[in-house]
């Protein structure tokens, strides 16, 4: 098939992904959008679909969605080389529609808003609790996690705030006030990868793989997600770092700052650092203490500032979290929930230091294969290594992973990304917990036997095709940038 006919199957099958997901954003409280309480935006119709129905239409735009982008991006390696502009606008259509429609695929977004309403109220959202709202109209909106503290950095929380100060005492406005910030977000991240390069081939590829990318417009934009407000700073952070090949020390400094900022929302965001600074150290010169002391410093200091304006129990949900099994990941075949898919359950500890063996594994064969500018290339690495070998994951984490490999040429490790996000998307259907929303009895396979037992081997599959394509794939030569003159250094 010539390039031609796959681009137009796989824009087919992107819109028809989109339309699926547009449909059950409309049809009102399901299985898949939590009830919110009042009127008025976000809109939608009150159609009481059955979950059968939501759960197939949804199922049916993730497939269609992972075709399409598939079909994609195989016209791009046939030649395909479309005007990348058409492709920004209907991708930034979308995420506006999307912002004013209840957020579905998951009730996380109630938690935000609860959250802010602490904050609000005067109350610690890193002690207090739904639970604690006690009859509020805020902690009755509350479904899931209503016994956890908020695990969210400072600017995350001071977003929460602002939305709820839009909101006051109604629950449904400031979900609507924290969709709105989050689609701001999401758009600001199409744009900045789509004009921080001139090249077309380059321009497409940030469309394609972020700002049309339905697997990712669902969860982050449609489902409502945070995460990419850290994505945000990430990619800020790597977009101040490309134009610093010369290394002055301004941008240096500023692409600190951004860390930092990155660090006080959401702390696997900030690994993007690592590229910088290893650029850093690698470039020959007397001036590298002084540059990795400005990046250091600056994002020392934003994270210091934002963490002081919050109680000491903001770490205490994160140091919880290191010891979580998800139920998808290769970690819950020794462990997890009810044990794990063989039986046993293995002590967290030994988790923990086996995720992380994996991880420093991955970082180096990923260093050494991913295509691309060196600092960029070892940035990547230590994502998409978080991504494959974390004992946690839910599928809008791959968001991080999108927006990186934006920066890097086409290659195999697309295809990875993309399978596991299909997977681990299919993996929660729905993605609520089925004792609060009364799924059928014959649908409890999708938790029981989809998620728990078969999708901890499909992403350990996966994990070993990362690794095969890391062995197989020739280490690049390193890209060493040139000393700056000295009128680019003051």
């Amino acid at each position: 098939m010539r390039a031609e006919p796959r681009a137009t199957a796989g824009l087919a099958g992107v819109l028809l992904s989109l339309g699926c997901f547009l449909t059950v954003a409309l049809c009102g409280p399901s299985a898949m959008q939590p009830r919110l309480p009042g009127r008025g935006a976000p809109w939608s119709f009150q159609a009481e679909p059955s979950p059968y129905l939501v759960i197939a239409v949804t199922a049916a735009g993730m497939l269609a969605g992972t075709f399409g982008l598939a079909m994609c991006l195989l016209a791009v390696r046939r030649g395909w080389r479309p005007d990348p502009r058409p492709l920004l606008v209907a991708g930034l259509v979308c995420t506006a529609v999307f912002a004013v429609l209840p957020p579905v695929g998951s009730a996380d977004h109630l938690n935000y808003a609860g959250y802010g309403h602490m904050v609000v109220t005067g109350h610690d959202p890193y002690t207090t609790t739904a639970t604690g709202l006690g009859d509020e109209p805020y902690g009755r909106a509350i479904q899931e996690w209503r016994d956890a503290p908020s695990i969210y950095g400072p600017i995350i929380t001071a977003q929460q705030a602002l939305a709820a100060r839009i909101g006051g005492d109604s629950v449904r406005a400031t979900v609507l006030a924290l969709s709105l910030t989050n689609a701001l977000a999401f758009a600001a991240v199409a744009l900045l990868l789509y004009f921080r390069t001139g090249d077309p081939q380059a321009r497409l590829r940030s469309v394609l793989l972020w700002t049309l990318n339905p697997l990712l417009l669902f969860p982050l934009v449609s489902g409502a997600h945070n995460d990419v407000l850290g994505i945000a700073a990430a990619v800020l952070a790597l977009t101040l770092f490309s134009c610093t090949f010369t290394f002055t020390l301004w941008r240096t400094l500023a692409t600190g700052v951004v860390l930092g900022a990155a660090v006080a929302m959401k702390f696997p965001a900030a690994v993007v650092g690592a590229g910088p600074a290893w650029a850093i150290l690698r470039r020959r010169g007397d001036r590298w203490p002084l540059l990795l002391g400005a990046l250091f410093g600056g994002a020392a200091l934003v994270a210091l500032v934002a963490f002081g304006t919050v109680s000491g129990h903001a770490f205490d949900q994160v140091r919880r979290a290191a010891d979580r099994v998800s139920l998808a990941t290769p970690s819950h075949l020794v462990a997890g929930p009810g044990g794990g898919v063989f039986g046993f359950d293995a002590p967290r500890t030994a988790v923990t230091i086996g995720s992380l063996a994996v991880l420093v594994c991955l970082v180096w064969l990923l260093a050494r294969a991913l295509p691309g500018e060196e600092g960029v290339r070892v940035s990547a690495a230590l994502v998409l290594a978080w991504l494959f070998a974390a004992s946690y994951a839910l599928p809008w984490y791959d968001g991080l992973g999108w927006a990186v490999l934006v920066f890097l040429p086409w290659s195999r490790f697309d295809w990875l990304l993309l399978a596991r996000t299909a997977a681990l998307s299919l993996a929660y259907l729905p993605a609520r917990r089925s004792d609060v929303i009364g799924l059928p009895g014959d649908l409890l396979w999708l938790e029981r036997d989809l998620r728990s037992d078969v999708m901890p081997f499909v992403l350990t599959a996966l994990l070993g095709a990362v690794v095969w394509t890391c062995l197989r794939r020739p280490a690049p030569e390193p890209v060493r940038t040139q000393p700056a003159p000295a009128e680019s250094r003051r």
